[in-house]
């Protein structure tokens, strides 16, 4: 299954929609991020919903499809609380639970196959799909040992310069065992300055518990590309055109 993130206003992008139902290529660009899902393979769909859930909700239900169900993120307290609030969903199910972002439409098909596939050789406890981006500012940097083993996770502001150098970013993109997911979503911890619960901090969590955790920098550079902003939403709209949407 997958857990599609959905609930933020997007406070940037000028509009009173959330920022999952602005368009691009001519539709709310959540279409974008299911129909990716879909093509890997995935079946059932949990959205969380939260500004304007009804709306988005309304949207996704043009669909006509019976396997996505709603988590309402009634106060937006980080990304781990918006897993967290799926629980009553995830509870039971062994297999695979994937998080992606809502709002990121050029998400390929082909990349998720790849982490899947990955998933089901090594069984991890999770497995980060990650990208190598020649220029990385701002994105959360992939640490790794000698032996290239997956180590951590570094925040760009908190990074060293050393670490800086790094090239390899997380993308936020989760693949998760998923009793391992609930046991790391029920020791997060918002003893940090925004007093949220990220889900960054599973990794953590996961190597420190002795469990394994992996990343994988399949993603393509085109799926580096965030909409924060009106501008940002133009040039994934014209990327999209460029690579054939319309």
């Amino acid at each position: 299954m997958v857990v599609i993130l959905a609930a933020g206003k997007g406070t940037r992008m000028n509009s009173d929609l959330p920022k999952v139902l602005c368009s691009v290529v001519d539709r709310p660009m959540i279409h974008f991020v299911v129909d990716a899902a879909e093509k890997a393979g995935i079946g059932k769909k949990i959205v969380v919903v939260g500004y304007e859930a009804e709306k988005v909700q309304a949207e996704l239900d043009t669909r006509g499809q019976s396997d996505i169900v709603y988590a309402l993120q009634s106060e937006q307290l980080g990304t781990g609380h918006a897993v967290q609030i799926c629980r009553e969903h995830l509870q039971g199910h062994q297999g695979l639970t994937m998080v992606i972002a809502g709002d990121s439409p050029l998400v390929q098909a082909e990349s998720l196959k790849s982490l899947i596939d990955h998933f089901d050789k090594t069984r991890p406890a999770l497995l980060l799909g990650t990208l190598t981006k020649d220029d990385p500012e701002g994105l959360g940097r992939i640490l790794r040992n000698e032996e290239g083993q997956f180590i951590g996770i570094v925040e760009h502001k908190d990074a060293t310069e050393a670490e800086r150098q790094t090239k390899e970013v997380n993308m936020s993109t989760y693949l998760f065992s998923t009793p391992d997911l609930l046991w790391a979503l029920d020791n997060l911890s918002n003893d940090n300055a925004q007093g949220e619960y990220y889900l960054t901090d599973c990794a953590r969590l996961l190597r420190e518990s002795g469990r394994p955790v992996e990343a994988l920098p399949v993603l393509k550079d085109c799926e580096s590309l965030s909409i924060n902003n009106p501008d940002e939403l133009k040039l994934v709209d014209q990327t999209m055109r460029a690579m054939g949407y319309a």
